[in-house]
């Protein structure tokens, strides 16, 4: 079977929650939909009218009334005018609506991805998101269209002419009411049971395309390391050719069902206009009636067929906000408990007590019952091999992810009570891959504190020996560092970052360390820096060669969650048969080497 079986059928309520959606935005502003809404309503009603004054026109000059004649023509005159300043009226409305609610969305969507778990963002494609939020955000606007300037007029012209009709001659109207309730039932059928479900793939593939695009042109660098080209086009045509299939099945859908309902327009065509001429010919419809009758129905005709490119639209609109709605619906993994507070720290004291922790899909816990204590000031490495929890133990401090028992604390309070932004501004981090914004290499500097002034920027260049290669390029802070730094070195980037964390100045730090990979005149510079910064702050370590951390205060040995070994380097060093010895060893090249990572 097709992986993608599933997705031939209609997910339950994906109309109803877009609507709710659209909806919930409308009632932000209530004022100009209300006017919008208004405004088209009564420019429709003047439409309506303008078939029967056409009849009595034609009586009129077949009856050679001439004032008659002038009196009908005056009044559609007079509703041409009115329809013209009304739609206008609606057409100018929706525009702030529109942009209002684009702006909106945009930004509430960006907001809740930025507060996404860490889990979410690695499982995701950035440009599959990204891709998501800007179709989504577009399809707003014909959504808009569609509900406010399309369908509501539509629906407003089929009632309302049946209405008329239905005061004269009742079987001709509930003809034509039946004969367009039959063309929208089918419309909407066709649109929600049979189109949207292939729509929908196809905007998946669409989704998957952006994905496999976004990932091979950002990771380009690899790819022209190991001669990957062919490789990536390869990929893609497999994308591109499942895309290429959902997609044609879905306009080939979209055709056979325009062609479907054009034939029944035309069998409701047919229908009245026989109807029309039974009416004279029995004597029950003056000239002028037949063409206020045959008039209705090419201004009903020509909104059934546009009803049917609504309905379409409405659909297609529907699907690609889909992803929007569910993306807007996702819920944070890490949230801010009722009433939390900022938290203060004074001396940086780090607390674990009974901690338990799994990640999601885990059968079996990292940590069970971890308890720790770091003071305040201390500098602690963690070692170990890969996996054994080194990496969870300070995204936990950092409260990317919550802890299902037990409790982490700074300074005796709990951070699952503070606000994760204040969390997050006393500790400042230098990852092993520091990943750097499309900017200014001051705006990326001074992003560890907004608001920094140039000398505090350059200032912690300083201190973290970045001035120098920084002084020497053409633009010199000025200078952007192309997608997440890939201008600078990797000894240049580790340096920004460190200078990041300079500038934060916040009271816990967190180093990845990252040295060994670089270049010895770029490592020794680092290590300087990296030890510069520790200096009276609480620091966390988590070393990648053992060399480093000699000179801490403390490491810490981690193995499958567990904490084996604590203390400092001598003392670990001198147990026989131990963890940390054995590592030490092996880097040493008494055994095989080992990443600590």
């Amino acid at each position: 079977m097709d992986d993608d079986q599933d997705d031939l059928f209609p997910r339950a309520n994906v109309l109803r929650s877009v609507l709710t959606f659209t909806f919930l935005h409308w009632l932000r502003r209530p004022a100009i939909v209300l006017l919008c809404t208004l405004a088209m309503l009564a420019g429709t009603l003047t439409e309506i009218f303008v078939p029967l004054l056409a009849g009595r026109l034609i009586d009129a000059v077949g009856a050679g009334d001439r004032a008659g004649a002038i009196h009908a023509f005056a009044i559609m005159s007079a509703l041409g005018l009115a329809m013209v300043v009304l739609r206008h009226l609606g057409w100018w409305a929706i525009i702030p609506l529109t942009l209002g609610m684009m702006r909106d969305v945009a930004q509430e969507a960006f907001a809740r991805v930025q507060r996404l778990s860490t889990e979410w963002h690695a499982n995701s494609f950035a440009g599959s998101t990204v891709r998501r939020i800007s179709r989504g955000m577009w399809a707003i606007d014909t959504l808009n269209d569609v509900l406010l300037l399309s369908l509501l007029p539509s629906l407003t012209v089929l009632a309302g002419t049946v209405v008329l009709l239905g005061l004269d001659w009742p079987l001709l109207g509930l003809g034509m009411a039946l004969g367009a309730f039959a063309y929208v039932a089918v419309t909407f059928g066709l649109a929600t049971r049979v189109l949207a479900p292939i729509a929908r793939l196809s905007n998946q593939w669409d989704t998957k395309l952006g994905g496999v695009l976004s990932d091979a042109i950002g990771a380009n660098a690899v790819v022209k390391a190991f001669g990957g080209e062919a490789r990536e086009d390869e990929r893609l045509s497999r994308t591109v050719n499942k895309w290429h299939r959902r997609t044609w099945r879905s306009w080939m859908a979209f055709t056979w069902a325009g062609s479907g309902q054009l034939a029944l327009l035309w069998l409701i065509r047919m229908g009245v206009t026989g109807g029309a001429l039974w009416l004279w010919q029995a004597g029950r419809a003056s000239a002028g009636d037949v063409a206020f009758i045959l008039t209705s129905y090419l201004l009903v005709h020509g909104y059934l067929r546009d009803v049917g490119q609504h309905v379409h639209m409405l659909q297609r609109s529907v699907n690609e906000m889909e992803e929007l709605v569910q993306l807007h619906d996702e819920p944070p993994a890490v949230v801010d408990a009722p009433g939390a507070r900022a938290l203060r720290v004074t001396a940086g004291t780090i607390r674990f007590d009974a901690v338990r922790f799994r990640y999601a899909g885990q059968t079996s816990p990292l940590y069970e019952g971890l308890n720790l204590s770091i003071a305040g000031g201390e500098r602690v490495g963690l070692v170990g091999p890969s996996g054994s929890g080194k990496t969870s133990f300070v995204k936990l401090i950092q409260r990317l992810y919550d802890v299902e028992a037990g409790q982490v604390s700074i300074d005796g309070q709990d951070i699952a009570a503070v606000t994760q932004e204040t969390l997050r501004r006393q500790v400042a981090i230098v990852p092993q891959e520091p990943v750097l914004f499309h900017r200014s290499l001051a705006e990326n500097i001074g992003y560890g504190r907004p608001g920094a002034t140039q000398a505090e920027i350059e200032q912690a260049a300083r201190l973290a020996n970045a001035h120098g290669f920084i002084e020497r390029l053409p633009k010199g802070y000025a200078t952007l560092v192309g997608e997440r730094g890939v201008k600078l070195s990797g000894g240049e980037r580790q340096r920004v970052a460190i200078a990041r964390a300079f500038l934060a100045d916040a009271p816990i730090l967190i180093l990845d360390e990252a040295t060994s990979s670089l270049d010895s005149e770029s490592e020794a510079a680092i290590q300087q820096a990296m030890e510069r910064l520790m200096v009276g702050r609480t620091a966390i370590v988590i070393a990648h060669r053992l060399s480093t951390v000699r000179a801490l205060d403390r490491i810490l040995v981690f193995d499958h969650g567990r904490i084996v070994e604590d203390g400092p380097h001598d003392r670990l060093l001198a147990i026989t048969g131990g963890h940390y010895r054995r590592l030490f060893e092996r880097q040493a090249g008494n055994g095989e080497p080992v990443l600590l990572q």
